[in-house]
Formats: C-alpha cells, structure tokens, sequence
C-alpha cells in the first residue's frame, strides 16, 4: 500500500497514480463473467496469479486498465473487476499509447499474444517500447495461433506442422525478448505460467519500473501445441535448464554450469569445474547498453537447452508521456492553452454556397 505521502514502495512506475483509500482484495479484482478457456490453458494460471497481484499496486480499481488485442489471452479485461477494452488485431499498443499520454493517473495494463503481438501487432509493439511509453506488455506465448485453431505463429520453431504449415514452417521464429530488447525497451523480462512464485514477482518488478516495461510469459496451449515448454517444466530438467536471473547474482544453469564471456565477447555456458568460478558472470540488470541482456536473450536456442528467466534489464530513461505533457505545459505557458475552433477556421478557408 501507499505511504502516507501517497508514494508506493516498490512501485515507482505509479506514482501520479492516485492511491486507493481503501484496499480491495483478489475476490474484488474478479468479475462476474464466466471464465471461458480450453481446460487446462495457462491463462488461467496467469489470469489467477494477476487477480491476486492487482490489490498490491495499491491503485483503485477504477484507475487500472486492461488493454487487449485478438486471441485467446485477449478475453483478460472481461474477468477483472476494472475498466478495460477489448480492442482490435495488434493495436492494443497504440490504442494504450494514446490512454497513458493523456491520462497519466491510470495504470494501464497491456495483454497480448505472440500472434497478436508480434505479427500484425509488431509495429505498435516496437514503437510503444522504443517510445518508452509508461504501460506494461503482457505478452503470453504459446507458440501457435490458438484462437484461430491451430496455424503457426512468429514464434513457431522452424519446421512446425501445423494447418497452415503441413510440411513444416519454413520461417524463422521471432524471440521476443530479443526484439524487445532491440526496441531499446528500459524493462524487458520472462516468465512462466506454471511458476506462480516467478510469475508474480515479474510482475512486481513491472509495475515498479516508471516507463514501458514487456514482460514474455511461456504459456501452455493444451489442445494445439500442449506441452510447447515441456523441458523447462519437468522436475527433472528445468533445474538444468533454466538461468534464473537475479541481479547481482551468479549466473548458473544447474549446479555444474554458468555463463561466461566467450572468445569474441558473446555469452556461453560452460562447466565451472573446467573454466574456474572466478569466470562466472554476475548478473547486472542495470547495465545501460542493452548488449549485454540481448546476448543473454539469445542463450535459449538450439532446443531451450538454457533458458533465462526473469528480469533482462531494468534501466529507466524519460517516459514518453511524461517528456510530452511536460512539452504541451511549456507551449501552453508560451503561446497561451489555445483555442481549436480557431485553429480549424484559421489559415485559408473558403465558405461553399
């Protein structure tokens, strides 16, 4: 909750966000719409752990949006007890954008999907990022066109049979995370939707960061492409698999493994025993040149045999919104607030009799 002084502690992607003066609890946060999903769909691991997250912000309810585009993950602003849109194929980004610049008192929430996200939705993604617009992109990734019954996505691996790719997909899959990162994005980071613990302190780190902030979630479509991120769930593997990453911490994959700088600069995992401890990164979420965090993107091909997980970089620049109302309040200043019937009549007009 708030301080007295209406600041948040942990959450200072909030603070011209006005405080709730009384808390609402998980139960509040639903709403009264069936929940419609495929049975045993991660949304709605993600959908709870989200549910129970919202009474942390702080922020009342009637100043929390949920902006989505098309898919299954799209259906989110009808189960939360909060002002939402279900918008049109791609342009939750943009429609958001335009929510956050004029109304800096809201927390606004963007829900996306691979499809939608990163296919006819990938121009407003990459620009809301490199704008550093002050929202926070959810974007859940299953691998698949789930709502449309089954056809590859932009982030189907290469060789994937599926409706509209019956001798296996030719494309080369996007990694979110790396495009994100590519965008100049201040906070990039993944998760899981099985991992409840992981998932929810994404999210916190999320709303604490003042700017954009995209967050990949790995989410199980059980009937067209069930156990996509099968490795990184088995108690037997993902221990091995995934690079949990803290900052200030070393990086390790497994007991007997960690990342290190290889001959031209780029990051490897290699067996400590063989390369020495001393020659084990620490992981700094806070370096400014995104280089660092794109090389660690690019650890999880071929085949997720390492996986980072949690935040690849948190460093804060302007926000968009921010930079622009303080330039509207300098022109008003200047030039007086202006008057648009005025300016429409303005300039070289003509009557038609």
């Amino acid at each position: 909750m708030p301080n007295e002084n209406g600041s948040r502690p942990g959450f200072r992607g909030l603070r011209l966000v006005p405080r709730a003066e009384t808390a609402f609890t998980a139960k509040q946060a639903k709403s009264d719409q069936e929940v419609r999903w495929c049975p045993g769909c991660g949304d709605y691991a993600i959908l709870a752990a989200f549910q129970s997250f919202l009474p942390e912000l702080g922020v009342p309810r009637e100043n929390i949006v949920i902006i989505s585009g098309i898919g299954c993950s799209s259906r989110f602003p009808y189960y939360l007890d909060t002002y939402g849109m279900h918008s049109i194929h791609g342009r939750a980004p943009a429609i958001a954008t335009g929510l956050a610049a004029s109304r800096p008192d809201l927390s606004v929430w963007v829900i996306t999907g691979d499809g939608d996200g990163l296919s006819i939705g990938g121009n407003h993604l990459m620009h809301a990022l490199r704008r550093n617009v002050n929202i926070n992109v959810l974007l859940f990734n299953n691998r698949i066109y789930g709502l449309t019954k089954g056809q590859y996505s932009p982030t189907s691996e290469r060789g994937k049979v599926t409706k509209s790719s019956p001798m296996g997909t030719v494309d080369a899959p996007f990694n979110p995370v790396s495009l994100a990162l590519g965008a100049e994005a201040g906070f990039v980071a993944r998760t899981i939707d099985s991992d409840r613990r992981h998932l929810t302190g994404v999210l916190r780190a999320a709303a604490d960061h003042p700017g954009a902030a995209f967050v990949e979630i790995y989410q199980n479509c059980p009937i067209f492409n069930d156990d996509a991120f099968a490795p990184l769930k088995d108690p037997g593997q993902r221990d091995l698999r995934l690079l949990r990453l803290e900052h200030g911490e070393p990086l390790r994959a497994g007991p007997d493994r960690g990342v290190v700088l290889g001959e031209y600069g780029e990051l490897v995992v290699a067996d400590v025993a063989e390369v020495g401890e001393e020659r084990v990164l620490r992981h700094d979420a806070h370096r400014p040149d995104p280089g660092y965090a794109f090389a660690l993107s690019r650890l999880d091909q071929p085949a997720f045999e390492h996986v980072p997980i949690g935040v690849f970089r948190d460093v804060e620049r302007p926000a968009y919104d921010e930079l622009m109302n303080a330039q509207l309040a300098e022109a008003a200043a200047a030039e007086g607030r202006g008057d648009l019937a005025a300016l429409l009549a303005g300039g070289d007009t003509w009557t038609v009799g």
